[in-house]
């Protein structure tokens, strides 16, 4: 079926939830994933059609984390109506404002503030069942997204290679400081194109990936954004603002500030690896080359933060001398074709 067939069809389920005819889809975000949304008009109300194919995406699994986050008060979409066979939902809309549209010097201590708020209610007080363990398994597996769709698929490096060579101990590093933090549910994708500047706020929205993790990866995901970046001296206040927060909370203990840092710096290089493999892959496999311009912005992280490590300089050598020129190429000859 194609895009169009399934665009047609549903509005025509749509159309058949609501009781009304003749209603119009517009495009409501350019989302990374197979998914694709579209706003609707019922009576003086917006609402977001999503159309997931069921053999790209799992609905269930969204339906089931949404119903699980707006139980503990959490702000993320109803849902209205569901065709998991289809992969037909109908859900309410949380507006037409992320943070990334938002965000400037006047904005955003407020809506950092309400999104930390968030996050350490989500840290606190999800439910720890029924969600995937995010384990050595899988952060190899996201590593291996670097490697393949980068270095190999993107810059014609052999993947195998470096992946045998001194970037296996980094590697060891970086698992291993994830996996000895202390665990909570984790969004996965919690920055700004990801929350709404809506009341309450914020909305959160692509929830589905939900697992069971390291408790620094939501923050480093938010403060140190894929998407859009602020001083240093900036993410440090908001991140002991977090420490803060999640110690009264529970999430973190006493103590646990003697190695909250090197946890959160080490879990953003980890992420940020995956992140700018993914834009890769985005590039090669899905044909939008938009997402190449994000990949300096991500790798910065890295060559930010990992000089502080030893242990991280094949890692450094690697991104500075050879990835991130040879990105930085790339996007000059991309803008001149």
């Amino acid at each position: 079926m194609t895009p169009d067939d399934r665009r047609q069809g549903l509005a025509r389920w749509a159309e058949a939830q609501l009781g009304a005819a003749g209603l119009e889809l517009a495009p409501a975000s350019n989302d990374a994933s197979f998914r694709r949304y579209w706003r609707l008009w019922h009576g003086e109300r917006s609402l977001i059609a999503m159309d997931a194919p069921p053999e790209k995406e799992d609905s269930a699994r969204f339906v089931r984390i949404a119903e699980m986050l707006r139980a503990i008060g959490l702000d993320v979409p109803e849902i209205l109506a569901a065709d998991l066979e289809q992969g037909f939902l109908l859900i309410s809309d949380l507006g037409r404002a992320s943070y990334l549209d938002v965000l400037d010097e006047a904005s955003v201590g407020r809506l950092y503030g309400e999104a930390l708020d968030a996050l350490v209610v989500l840290q606190a007080r999800a439910p720890r069942t029924g969600l995937p363990p995010y384990d050595e398994a899988l952060l190899r597996r996201e590593l291996g997204i670097f490697t393949e769709w980068l270095l190999d698929g993107l810059l014609g490096r052999s993947a195998a290679e470096i992946e045998g060579g001194p970037l296996a101990a980094v590697w060891d590093h970086l698992v291993a400081n994830a996996l000895e933090q202390p665990r909570v549910c984790v969004h996965r994708d919690f920055h700004s194109r990801n929350l709404m500047a809506s009341a309450p706020g914020p909305g959160i929205l692509d929830f589905q990936d939900a697992v069971i993790g390291p408790v620094t990866y939501d923050l480093v995901s938010l403060l140190r954004d894929c998407y859009i970046a602020w001083p240093p001296e900036r993410v440090e206040e908001w991140a002991r603002g977090y420490l803060d927060r999640a110690q009264q909370a529970g999430i973190l203990r006493p103590g646990d500030e003697d190695r909250f840092t090197r946890w959160m710096d080490l879990m953003g290089i980890q992420r940020h690896l995956k992140a700018a493999g993914i834009f890769a892959r985005l590039k090669l496999r899905d044909a939008r080359p938009g997402y190449l311009g994000d990949i300096p912005r991500t790798l910065g992280y890295v060559m930010t933060v990992a000089p502080a490590y030893p242990e991280l300089a094949p890692l450094v050598d690697l991104v500075g001398e050879q990835v991130l020129p040879a990105c930085n190429g790339l996007i000059a000859r991309q803008k001149t074709d």
